[in-house]
């Protein structure tokens, strides 16, 4: 910075402090970008972007006077392998959740479901939206993807060093409904589950062997069945229910990684003659609408499913998206037919 460029620096600051224009003027840009460059907008070279930055702390310019961009369009991502009849009594809830929270902020939400080979960021571009939730699994690579865009983001039942976002409190959710089983006296308590590559799936899974450990309960791996790859819930769901009962000693209950695995599960043991809860207990998670409608009214872990699509709008509203910033939501043991004669 030359002398007169400092002595004008000095008297813009005597005067009240360094603008837009005078960043501009030293550095020989238009005040738009020097702009875009302060709200770290999309559209400059990263070389721009410092350059800009370089001359505004060099002339002493307030940071803390840029006004954080208002929120008006909002973009919802869910995951094509989650846009399914199975995983909709769960997605949908949260999808109804951001949308009442953005109508009360008059802010437009625009719904895609995407993946991988889907041209993401050019899909995204016709929505122009300020700023993304992803609901769901999305590949580490896909966010990469988006977040190259510049716009905040924030993760709904998924969880990412690196970005904000919003989970129920699945551990504790499969820590309880292993110890209700155990507590109703069940002593082989076998576990269904889905992808462990799943966040969610993940930690329902580490609840549930915390709750044998502090049971006194050797864990036995023949008792966990994961879903067979390549197929769809229903068809997945009942060969995994159909291992546990051909083992030489099946169980006497099991935990599924969510509801709809849940009923197939009770739907299975209902063809072979076993009665639930008597010969095996069953518990779900997620209490969808349909937990209700089995056989047996199935017992579950409740979520309140708006409310986590209310928190993901919340979370881009506080204006923290800067900052990782993780939110739990609490989950809740339902008690039903399913697990208590």
């Amino acid at each position: 910075m030359t002398a007169a460029t400092a002595n004008d620096a000095a008297r813009r600051t005597a005067q009240g402090g360094v603008t837009i224009r005078d960043i501009a003027r030293a550095a020989g840009v238009s005040a738009g970008t020097i702009s875009r460059a302060l709200k770290n907008e999309p559209g400059l070279t990263e070389v721009t972007r410092q350059m800009v930055l370089n001359t505004a702390r060099d002339l002493g310019y307030d940071f803390c006077k840029l006004r954080p961009k208002r929120l008006r369009r909002l973009t919802f991502l869910l995951h094509r392998q989650h846009n399914t009849a199975a995983s909709s009594p769960f997605y949908s809830p949260v999808l109804h959740g951001a949308e009442e929270a953005c109508r009360k902020q008059g802010i437009v939400l625009s719904f895609m479901a995407v993946g991988p080979a889907d041209g993401l960021v050019d899909q995204l571009r016709m929505h122009a939206p300020d700023a993304i939730v992803c609901a769901g699994f999305f590949e580490p690579e896909l966010l990469t993807a988006l977040r190259a865009t510049g716009k905040p983001i924030v993760l709904i039942d998924m969880k990412l060093r690196g970005y904000s976002s919003v989970n129920p409190d699945n551990m504790m959710g499969g820590y309880l409904a292993t110890k209700h089983l155990i507590e109703r006296g069940r002593e082989r308590v076998g576990f269904i589950c889905g992808s462990l590559s799943h966040y969610s799936i993940r930690e329902r899974a580490r609840g549930y062997r915390q709750a044998l450990f502090d049971a006194g309960i050797l864990a036995d791996p023949r008792l966990e069945a994961p879903l067979p790859d390549g197929v769809d819930l229903e068809q997945g769901a009942w060969e995994a229910m159909e291992s546990l009962l051909a083992l030489p000693k099946p169980p006497d209950a099991v935990f599924c990684y969510n509801d709809s695995a849940a009923l197939v599960a009770m739907r299975c043991c209902l063809a072979r003659g076993l009665k639930v809860p008597h010969d095996v207990a069953i518990v779900g998670f997620d209490d969808i609408s349909t937990a209700v409608l089995g056989h047996r009214p199935l017992t579950t872990l409740r979520i309140n499913k708006k409310e986590l699509g209310a928190l993901g709008v919340e979370l881009l509203l506080s204006g923290r998206t800067d900052d990782v910033v993780e939110k739990v939501a609490p989950v809740e043991l339902v008690v039903r037919a399913s697990t208590v004669c």
